[in-house]
């Protein structure tokens, strides 16, 4: 660590060397290597802001509340008790990463990147935003439906210790737990390759470890909040499921290329009329406006769906638990471990 250059090497050296052929670019893997060298740099212990009397008083709050998060993350829900989200830093900028994810013109399933340690994911990640662009810009050169969007966090799965970020340190209490017990969670269980597993077991933990944190530490006030937003992001996803069977439903049809288009706006176009009804019946609630201010395109469906695909079948699995945590975690370990058509077959 005290030779910054050498480790920044070490890094990309080890990244290129585990990278499949054609993977990637060595290009790419040095940004990966360098964003990462960057955050674990500006990473000072949450103990040492705390006791620091030049940190702001709002952020001195928020990171006693992570510290409590942190605490309840390992106690009450068996996730890792290590040296991740015990760090902050702050990196200048709003989001940690931006993910590109692409979709072919007429599929509603994503584009798949491969990488060492992490395997086959359905997006890929850039430090900077204005390269995850260009990279988006040539993916539609290609004939892909690309989105690009800000990630405020992400796992490295335990390799390092993950520190909380100035891009979403300042969220609602109830949603800044979501975050530290979504990304601890990919530290319990990962497969490699399947995106959706992972995401939507991550999500499962999530917001049953919101539910168990805000009845022991919130208040009425702030869990009828969670319950509201709860309800609206079912309303969300069922419409995304919605749009998606309608879409694929319309891409197995034998149409020439050019029907195909004509229709899969008009599905698109009546997305935006429903969300518009939605957002009516949320009061004016805006908090999905982002998702949908860039034109719409199969990779937003596809993004939706990599993370929730499978969240209501972790849910059932969780259920027959009865609240054990541990038992539930070993389960869906054992079902990583499965060919990918029994574990499938498994969790639906």
């Amino acid at each position: 660590m005290r030779h910054p250059a050498r480790t920044l090497c070490a890094l990309a050296a080890i990244l290129v060397t585990l990278a499949a052929p054609g993977c990637s670019t060595l290009g790419y893997y040095v940004q990966a290597a360098r964003g990462q060298w960057h955050m674990m740099r500006a990473a000072r212990p949450i103990d040492d802001w705390l006791s620091d009397s030049r940190t702001p008083e709002d952020l001195r709050q928020r990171l006693q509340t992570v510290r409590e998060i942190r605490v309840f993350a390992s106690r009450d829900l068996a996730l890792p008790d290590n040296s991740s989200y015990r760090n902050y830093a702050d990196l200048g900028r709003p989001f940690a990463v931006w993910n590109v994810v692409a979709a072919p013109e007429f599929s509603t399933r994503p584009r798949q990147w491969c990488f060492p340690v992490a395997g086959c994911v359905s997006y890929k990640g850039w430090f900077d935003g204005t390269k995850a662009e260009d990279a988006a810009r040539r993916l539609r050169a290609e004939g892909f439906d690309v989105l690009v969007y800000g990630v405020p966090a992400y796992s490295t799965l335990g390799w390092f210790a993950d520190p909380v970020l100035n891009t979403y340190v300042r969220y609602p209490r109830a949603e800044l737990a979501r975050l530290v017990f979504h990304e601890l969670a990919h530290q319990v269980a990962y497969l490699g390759g399947d995106s959706t597993f992972n995401e939507s077991f991550a999500t499962s933990v999530e917001m049953e470890g919101v539910r168990r944190w805000l009845g022991r530490e919130g208040g009425s006030a702030e869990r009828a909040e969670f319950e509201a937003m709860s309800r609206r992001r079912a309303d969300f996803l069922a419409l995304i499921a919605e749009t998606r069977d309608e879409l694929d439903k319309l891409y197995g049809l034998s149409l020439a290329d050019s029907e195909k288009r004509r229709r899969k706006e008009e599905v698109l176009d009546r997305l935006q009329e429903r969300y518009r009804g939605l957002r009516a019946r949320w009061n004016g609630f805006s908090g999905y406006d982002r998702w949908f201010a860039q034109p719409l395109s199969n990779a937003h469906v596809a993004s939706v769906s990599t993370y929730t695909d499978l969240v209501s079948a972790f849910d059932r699995l969780r259920e027959r638990f009865e609240g054990d945590l541990p038992a539930f975690y070993a389960e869906v370990r054992r079902l990583a471990a499965l060919g990918r058509a029994e574990r499938e077959a498994a969790l639906r």
